[in-house]
């Protein structure tokens, strides 16, 4: 299937942000007081940008309005950022920077490898090792064994994890993975290693991360395997699995009954919501600009919350906006994954579409109180290394699945 469209042109956009971008920091900068600082992170922001553009371009590396969308996310989270601490800001200039590079390499290596759809094993093996790495060497963050300290760097595996298992499950749904392992068919091989996989995060108490990927097994399922009985088996077994986590698991319990009532225990359990709520109430549909809010109120407010905070001092239209920049970069992926001939491209672009559509829909929900929180970060904008480098390997691929299909003569570029 090829879509055909209007061309638009992709220079308006990467204007629209550099003003943004002018714009934001030397509000912020003048914000209560002059901070020269802001100033210094928002020109190594834009060189960033203007840097990883200008390869782009240059170099016709497939989509342009992908990089423009995820870059507009990451102004609007450095800005938050640099207003919550100066210093974690310019530790995300450096983290993007770093990021920057491992598109690059990723983008490379992806465009000129051509057995990626054989290495299934490799994938669901990479992934169990870096469980069983995290459950002996990890240490405990806010109640989840998800981190690996390593010197200076500390790095959440699991996001690694969720790349090896879209390719993994590519493997199976592109048909490259076609024959029995030992007995066992690859629509249950697929399954075993899913539920593999969910059973170390239980051990690890990663919530969100088994939403995130148990969500994109089974939209996987419901687009390619042909037998709808298989995909009501899963969502049944996985209805029974949460039914008995919340009666057995003290940690769920209390998830849910914040979510369903966060004003019984305002000053505790439910702290976390409920001045998620205040915030963004408070921000009303302009904000209160920037500088003029009270996010420090809120835990955790430059990871999990930092969204709370953004509507706090850019109001309702900002939330607004960063949820209508999501679905624009949705939209791209999806437009890369129909206008790809390769069927494992097809279904990794699915997988990671996937991926950012399903994270961002969570921890939104989440801290709106719309289902219940869980604690991953939003992508591109949340403050965290492994958050910024992880999404920009994941862009890195599905840039080079677009230049994949435009050197063969696609019109997926600048459409």
């Amino acid at each position: 299937m090829n879509i055909k469209m209007r061309k638009v042109s992709f220079k308006f956009p990467a204007y629209l942000l550099i003003l943004m971008s002018l714009i934001g920091f030397t509000l912020l900068s003048s914000a209560n007081d002059w901070k020269p600082n802001v100033i210094y992170v928002g020109i190594g922001f834009l060189g960033l940008f203007l840097l990883v553009y200008s390869i782009l371009v240059i170099c016709n590396m497939g989509d342009k309005f992908l990089v423009l969308v995820a870059f507009m996310l990451m102004t609007i989270g450095v800005l938050m950022i640099c207003r919550l601490d100066i210093v974690m800001g310019a530790r995300q200039i450096v983290w993007i920077g770093i990021g920057a590079i491992v598109f690059f390499f990723t983008y490379c290596v992806f465009y000129k490898i051509r057995f990626w759809n054989r290495l299934w094993m490799v994938y669901a093996l990479g992934g169990i090792t870096l469980f069983l790495l995290t459950l002996i060497f990890g240490k405990t963050v806010n109640g989840s064994r998800n981190w690996i300290d390593i010197g200076v760097i500390d790095f959440q595996p699991a996001e690694i994890t969720k790349i090896l298992y879209i390719m993994f499950l590519a493997c199976k749904y592109s048909g490259s993975f076609n024959k029995n392992f030992f007995k066992v068919s690859p629509m249950l091989m697929t399954g075993a290693v899913t539920y593999l996989y969910i059973l170390f995060l239980v051990f690890q108490r990663d919530w969100g991360t088994i939403l995130v990927i148990f969500l994109i097994y089974i939209f996987m399922v419901y687009v390619y395997e042909k037998d709808k009985r298989f995909l009501w088996l899963n969502i049944i077994a996985a209805g029974i699995v949460g039914i008995l986590g919340y009666f057995f698991l003290y940690h769920i319990q209390v998830r849910v009954g914040v979510w369903l009532n966060p004003w019984e225990d305002v000053s505790n359990k439910g702290y976390q919501i409920a001045q998620s709520l205040f915030a963004i109430a408070s921000g009303g549909y302009f904000g209160r600009g920037l500088g003029n809010g009270s996010p420090h109120y809120i835990p955790e407010v430059h990871t999990d919350f930092i969204f709370s905070a953004i509507c706090e001092e850019m109001g309702v239209f900002g939330g607004a906006a960063i949820i209508i920049l999501y679905f624009l970069f949705a939209y791209r992926c999806f437009k890369i994954t129909l206008n790809t001939q390769n069927l494992y491209n097809k279904a990794v672009g699915l997988g990671l579409t996937l991926m950012f559509s399903i994270q961002t829909f969570i921890i939104i929900g989440g801290v709106i109180k719309f289902i219940p929180l869980t604690g991953i970060t939003l992508p591109f904008v949340s403050y965290g290394g492994t958050s910024i480098v992880v999404s920009f390997a994941s862009l890195g691929i599905m840039q080079a699945i677009s230049a994949l299909e435009t050197r063969k003569g696609g019109e997926t570029v600048d459409e």
